[in-house]
């Protein structure tokens, strides 16, 4: 008789598993910095030090968390429904051309308190309905979401040029960029917010919109595990003739989940246009959509692993920076490289390590039938 199949505990797939990955990462980093001569130890001691050692390295690190939250979510609400979207660079992109839309049509007509959640339902609105064609074409013509998402990047992209160069962009001024929002129509600063409590902190990028990330991922844990919505969601990306069977129409919830993660992945625009910039500008997306996906893959798709990770990666963003600045030998090119040396590791061989701990989980924590 075969021996019953038994389960890692969420802690340990969410929390161990991402953290033998990222000790894999480190080790293969550390042999390149050690191949250009440096001291891998040194290299990490400059990254640690540079992302969370001071106030300023922290407002930068958490103001690239936040962005990775937004697209981490994105992708993760899609992944749950069964769809791998990539398109998290072009919603975001579109997101923010939603956003300064809104603010654009209304901040010289409108209060700003009024204008400021306008553009954040511009932002959710314009990447919802990007995402929404990709969506269709999936649920309705059976076009794969893949190749469809990564062609609507490359559209996103050069959408903006053309709208930035040719339409949208300030007289007189040679960026591509809009003229800056009216006074007002922009978030706090975290370093202005706690300012009006007596907290005295660097200035930095770091916004109010941190919050809403964190509010987002709130949204997104109770939306996939607490409603009948998200139980279809689930249901479709696990089982869909099952969801079929039970009365769930696959089609219109592959619509829905992917106009929720395109709504995730245009916020990204909230932080760095409405928190950040003041002003819509050529290519402020920067890659946050695509890292989003290593992002949900090492936090396993969850809220909670989806914040962590997206720590991981503020820290490896700014850290990188600091190493750059303070040992020459390692180039902004090679930190780019020990980058993607973690996103290897855990984005496209997560699941590597992941027979190694359960047989070390299991060694150690014998079944209840052998308790017995």
């Amino acid at each position: 008789m075969s021996a019953p199949h038994r389960e890692l505990p969420t802690w340990v797939d969410i929390g161990v598993t991402p953290i033998v990955n990222i000790f894999l990462a480190l080790i293969a980093a550390g042999v390149v910095v050690l191949i250009v001569g440096e001291n891998p130890i040194e290299a990490v001691q400059v990254l640690v030090r540079g992302a969370i050692g001071y106030d300023e390295g922290i407002g930068y690190t958490l103001y690239y968390t936040t962005n990775f939250i937004f697209t981490g979510l994105a992708v993760a609400v899609a992944f749950h429904c069964g769809l791998f979207n990539i398109g998290g660079e072009g919603q975001a992109y579109i997101g923010g051309l939603g956003l300064a839309l809104m603010a654009l049509a209304f901040d010289s007509i409108l209060p700003a308190l009024l204008v400021i959640p306008l553009t954040i339902v511009g932002a959710a609105a314009a990447g919802a309905a990007w995402a929404a064609v990709p969506a269709y074409l999936q649920a309705y013509r059976g076009s794969h979401i893949v190749i469809t998402t990564i062609m609507f990047n490359f559209i996103a992209a050069a959408l903006m040029v053309y709208l930035l160069v040719n339409v949208m962009g300030q007289p007189g001024n040679m960026s591509p960029e809009t003229r800056p929002f009216a006074d007002g129509v922009s978030l706090p600063f975290m370093h202005e917010f706690l300012g009006l409590f007596g907290i005295d902190i660097t200035r930095t990028p770091l916004n109010l919109s941190i919050v809403w990330a964190l509010l987002c991922c709130v949204f997104v844990y109770f939306f996939i595990w607490r409603t009948r919505w998200g139980y279809a969601v689930r249901t479709v990306g696990s089982n869909e003739p099952a969801a079929v069977y039970g009365g769930i129409d696959p089609k219109k919830t592959i619509f829905m989940a992917m106009c929720i993660s395109g709504a995730l992945a245009g916020f990204v625009g909230v932080n760095v246009i409405l928190g950040e910039q003041h002003r819509l500008l050529l290519n402020f997306a920067a890659g946050y959509g695509f890292t989003g996906i290593a992002v949900a893959l090492m936090g396993r798709n969850h809220p909670f692993g989806i914040v962590l990770a997206s720590l991981l990666f503020g820290m490896l963003y700014q850290g990188g920076a600091e190493i750059a600045f303070e040992i020459p030998t390692i180039t902004r090119e090679m930190v780019t490289v020990l980058q993607g040396l973690v996103i290897l590791f855990s984005g496209a061989l997560a699941y590597m390590s992941r027979p190694w701990v359960e047989a070390v989980y299991f060694a150690l924590t014998p079944s209840k039938q052998q308790a017995a």
